[in-house]
């Protein structure tokens, strides 16, 4: 695609409108970023761009400047429905996500993970698994590093591993010949309710994430979970099918045979590795480990590299991280639990003698699913956020519950109230943007809060 000259206005100056702004003005592009905020909150981003001759539209969106472009670009944090991109729409101006931007200049093969939760878990083991098999790799998409931030650093024979998200997805092209975001390995991982307050309704937050598929061609590959019911629904019919899944056997795909992962194509099992071999805690992760092996083994990385990367990877920041045992009382972070599902499938790591923190900022979700999993493993649940009272309603009694407001005074109820042999769990099943800049914030103010209290014990307080 030529940039050159074009008129492109950049929606949102996050991290990923900062860049995607900064890449069109490096190609020649007449840039324009239009940000709702006022200066003082993007103030770095916006100095930024000024100092390199871009034009800024700070303090709210204009409609005539969102009808003079022949691009745009809206940040991942900005609803599509918003009526100036709608306005833009009706004029058949082009939107387009900064992942379907990316991948117009996107050299090598690209694969693309995209599912409700296990998303960052599967794109970085993927990743690391093929780095360790010797291949050259990229990390990058909603993991932290913006897609388009990666183009300079791609080569013919690159891997780019991409972490995408429901609303990134949304915004990718329909296929121009071939153009477009088209992964050469689509991996679906789950689709379990989350963002309902950003879809209109599970339908389009389903829908939303089968696009990862939209432009693939029978040469590709599409992974799917073979266990989860919506996903399987999704898998499509034009890329080549592969399935992964814990719980039975499957004809091309990962899956478990007795205590062994394997890959099963054309009637024939590899052994890759053993269920032991998986250091991260938690059911969920064997799923992401399946996703990440199955990957890899479509990318050429040999079995024993896949055991040996397994067997080293050592796990993600804010996800079921060990943080430290105080007094025999064992505190874990697992702020990305950011929905419901994620918060079951943390619980579910742990049997018993847990007091959990959960709340934040709602995000359309119903928490009567915690009921049941809280009655048989928690002792106590500690609640924070703007979402406390619709959760302590929604648990309806099955556990005792304390409203402790906020995140230092839930872990300091914690610590007074835990006994020996306890687990004390932050699995919000809430966004945070009600209290924190985000899940990395909430679970770092999480982490330090705990080492806090550490420092305090062994200091003999």
């Amino acid at each position: 695609m030529e940039l050159q000259n074009k008129r492109v206005l950049v929606v949102g100056l996050e991290r990923t409108g900062l860049a995607t702004a900064l890449f069109c003005h490096g190609r020649g592009a007449r840039v324009t970023a239009s940000e709702r905020r006022e200066e003082n909150a993007v103030g770095p981003a916006a100095r930024r761009l000024r100092e390199a001759g871009m034009a800024l539209e700070l303090g709210g969106h204009r409609l005539a400047t969102f009808l003079e472009q022949d691009l745009i670009v809206p940040s991942p944090g900005v609803p599509l429905e918003i009526e100036p991109l709608a306005a833009a729409r009706d004029r058949g101006i082009p939107i387009w996500s900064e992942i379907e931007l990316a991948s117009r200049f996107l050299r090598g093969r690209l694969v693309a993970i995209t599912g409700s939760n296990g998303k960052t878990t599967t794109t970085l083991l993927a990743g690391h698994i093929l780095r360790e098999a010797g291949r050259k790799v990229l990390i990058g998409g909603n993991v932290g590093t913006p897609l388009i931030s990666l183009v300079e650093q791609s080569a013919e024979d690159t891997i780019t591993v991409a972490e995408v998200s429901s609303f990134q997805l949304q915004a990718i092209a329909e296929p121009e010949g071939a153009s477009g975001f088209r992964p050469a390995v689509a991996v679906l991982l789950n689709v379990t309710p989350d963002h309902l307050d950003r879809h209109a309704s599970m339908h389009a937050y389903a829908l939303a994430k089968s696009r990862i598929f939209q432009n693939q061609q029978p040469e590709d590959a599409a992974v799917v979970n073979a266990d989860d019911p919506v996903a399987a629904r999704l898998m499509p019919e034009g890329p080549r099918p592969f399935l992964f899944s814990r719980q039975k056997t499957v004809d091309a795909g990962t899956c478990l045979e007795g205590g062994r992962l394997v890959f099963r194509s054309a009637g024939q099992s590899v052994g890759l590795l053993e269920r032991s071999d998986i250091g991260l805690r938690g059911e969920h992760n064997v799923e992401n480990v399946l996703a990440a092996a199955c990957v890899a083994m479509l990318a050429g990385a040999a079995p024993g590299a896949i055991r040996e990367a397994v067997r080293g990877f050592p796990g993600v920041e804010h996800r079921l991280e060990f943080v430290a045992e105080i007094a025999g009382v064992s505190y874990y972070n697992d702020s990305k639990a950011t929905n419901v599902d994620a918060a079951l499938k943390s619980i579910a790591a742990f049997p018993a003698n847990l007091l959990v923190i959960l709340g934040g900022k709602d995000k359309g979700s119903d928490f009567t699913a915690l009921s049941a999993p809280l009655a048989e493993r928690a002792r106590l649940v500690l609640l924070i956020g703007a979402a406390a009272a619709q959760i302590a309603v929604q648990l309806g009694g099955a556990v005792p519950v304390e409203n402790a407001r906020t995140l230092d005074q839930a872990v300091d109820r914690a610590f007074e109230r835990a006994r020996p042999g306890d687990t004390v769990l932050l699995a919000p099943a809430c966004a945070s943007f009600d209290q924190f800049r985000d899940y990395e914030d909430r679970g770092r103010t999480f982490k330090g809060l705990v080492r806090r209290i550490e420092s305090r014990v062994a200091a003999g307080g």
